[in-house]
């Protein structure tokens, strides 16, 4: 099995995403590719790759983590809907993607598709939605 960098926690993990917050369970991640405006990530903080390995306790707050988070993006970004993703077969570590979506915006109707061009920010445009989510985040 590869190394797994939401583990490492190194520069592979901070080219992609910003952590934003982090709770017993997980840790939330702002992703920097932002052509979903908000899009955040949810990753569990201890090494697993399949729901069924966590213990009840674990799972639930997980996802009160994931809930907290999505509440937290919509109070910020306003979007009609958010969707979940859960995929791990190229990164096989407990996660998921929240990604907000914008009713006649990018994908609106369609799966979420990462092969659109990136949108990246400047640190202090990503700063400023870091301090936002952290002001809604109620964990």
């Amino acid at each position: 099995m590869s190394s797994c960098f939401y583990c490492e926690q190194g520069e592979k993990l901070r080219s992609l995403m910003i952590e934003v917050a982090s709770t017993p369970a997980a840790t939330i991640y702002l992703n920097r590719d932002q052509k979903h405006p908000g899009r955040c990530i949810v990753a569990l903080n201890s090494h697993k790759t399949e729901y069924f390995q966590m213990s009840d306790s674990e799972r639930n707050a997980f996802f009160e983590a994931v809930a907290r988070t999505a509440e937290a993006i919509d109070k910020v970004f306003h979007p009609n809907k958010i969707n979940y993703a859960t995929f791990g077969d190229l990164v096989p570590h407990v996660h998921v993607h929240l990604v907000p979506k914008y009713e006649g915006g990018l994908q609106w109707g369609s799966p979420f598709d990462d092969s659109v061009e990136k949108k990246l920010l400047t640190e202090s445009e990503y700063a400023g939605m870091i301090d936002k989510l952290r002001n809604a985040l109620v964990l």
